[in-house]
């Protein structure tokens, strides 16, 4: 009988629906084969705070949502043999094990076994200044501040490594998301490092589970052209692996959302470059062949994945201090609204030049071609000059501004709350933030620099 795996998705980002994964976990219970759980909640922002945190605190840096995600899954996942693979470890992967290990106790969870894996974070290798000094793939804007972390995307292997050591969950650090769901096929099948075509299956698993709930109609929902049945019961998905690399993508039963050939397909395109050269640590993907086959209700047959051996190098995040970033936003409603926003954006910015302020700010009218805009306000002025001004609505002015001086960052925000009373008439619902930021560059780093570096080992309660 061919042996099958099923892997069902818990979340797709950080801050996801936390009660996403109870449906998923019945319905793994129910199948007859290994089952397993993953947790996606990390993007290169996430984990610059969660480096930043860190180094505040070293029993942090962990992900904030690691109990929200895991209190309510640790019993049911134990009582139905579903082990869990997640990145909630972030920037921290032996601390959040020694936090799941408590909330294990505090459950009365018995022999909970966990394992992480180390070794992704590049400033305990090389120093801040030969990291500099790596190709870079995508900068930072100007300005960049001080490193606060540096993190190589790992692959697959260390995950099955650690799924080895018979745990039953496994925390890691930044991997690739398709790793989360290719260490636990490569586990079980026992499939190799230049088995290059099931590889290639694994990862397109991955691809396909990785978001959660998109794959099965959320995102994907646009009324009147793509309907979803009960969005409010969104059912995420699990996909079935057998060893020759067939997959079929369906979801929790008895919830609502939807898996046809257009939310699979959609979401193979998901921030897919190349569809003949998607890059992983672990294989090069080419899915120009794939094919899609109608299985049933909400069952999707996904075969023809081709895969090539993986690049020689590491795809890695650094994280710099980004200073402050200064919101802020007003409202104007009814007749004349767009005219009242934008003598109260030009109010704004004519007070900010005067204090030599204007540079760097930005000013939009949102409701009025603000998403698709520039910094300069370029195509509502287009319009404008045509003639063609926006309908009477609801106009939100908004404000904004990137500086590494905390106290500018507020004076614009100060300006936006001046308009309640010194501004046009019926301005109301003023929001005003001021935020830490980080800054993000991508950089290639040669996979002998990690040679010896990446470890598995097993936190004991």
């Amino acid at each position: 009988m061919t042996k099958t795996v099923y892997i069902g998705s818990g979340a797709g980002f950080a801050g996801d629906r936390f009660d996403a994964a109870l449906p998923v976990i019945e319905t793994l219970g129910r199948k007859a084969g290994p089952r397993y759980l993953i947790f996606e909640v990390m993007a290169e922002r996430t984990l610059a705070i969660a480096q930043r945190l860190r180094r505040q605190d070293p029993t942090r840096g962990f992900s904030p949502f690691l109990e929200n995600y895991l209190r309510h899954a640790l019993k049911p996942c134990r009582e139905n043999g579903v082990r869990i693979v997640s990145n909630l470890g972030v920037a921290n992967p032996a601390a959040a094990a020694a936090e799941v290990h408590r909330m294990a106790r505090d459950q009365s969870i018995d022999g909970l076994r966990i394992a992480v894996v180390e070794g992704d974070d590049l400033l305990q290798t090389m120093t801040a200044q030969e990291i500099a000094r790596l190709p870079v793939i995508e900068d930072v804007p100007p300005g960049k501040g001080d490193v606060l972390g540096a993190n190589v995307y790992l692959g697959a292997g260390p995950i099955a490594s650690a799924l080895d050591l018979g745990v039953d969950i496994v925390l890691v650090g930044r991997t690739t998301d398709a790793a989360l769901v290719l260490g636990p096929l490569m586990h079980e099948f026992g499939w190799q490092a230049s088995d290059w075509d099931r590889l290639a299956a694994g990862t397109l698993a991955g691809h396909l589970l990785e978001c959660g709930g998109q794959v099965s109609g959320g995102y994907f929902c646009d009324p009147g052209f793509k309907e979803v049945p009960d969005l409010d019961r969104l059912g995420f998905p699990i996909g079935e692996v057998d060893e020759s690399g067939s997959i079929v993508i369906g979801k929790a039963d008895a919830t609502g959302g939807l898996v046809s050939k257009a939310t699979v397909t959609e979401q193979i395109l998901y921030e897919m470059h190349d569809p003949a050269s998607y890059l992983t640590p672990d294989v090069t993907l080419d899915v120009r062949e794939v094919a899609l086959t109608d299985l049933g209700t909400d069952r999707i047959g996904v075969s023809g994945a081709a895969g090539r051996p993986p690049p020689g190098t590491f795809k890695a995040t650094v994280s710099y201090d980004g200073g402050w970033l200064g919101e802020a936003e007003i409202v104007y409603a009814g007749p004349n609204a767009y005219a009242r926003a934008k003598l109260a954006a030009d109010v704004v910015a004519a007070r900010l030049r005067r204090d030599g302020v204007g540079e760097g700010v930005r000013i939009d009218v949102m409701g009025a071609l603000s998403v698709f805009d520039d910094d300069r306000g370029s195509r509502r002025a287009i319009r404008e000059d045509a003639g063609n001004q926006p309908l009477d609505g609801e106009y939100r002015v908004r404000t904004a501004i990137r500086t590494g001086d905390k106290a500018l960052a507020q004076r614009v925000g100060d300006e936006v709350l001046s308009l309640l009373c010194s501004g046009p008439a019926a301005g109301g619902g003023f929001r005003g933030t001021v935020t830490e930021q980080v800054r993000t560059a991508s950089v290639l780093v040669p996979k002998s620099v990690l040679e010896g570096q990446v470890r598995v080992r097993e936190i004991a309660p």
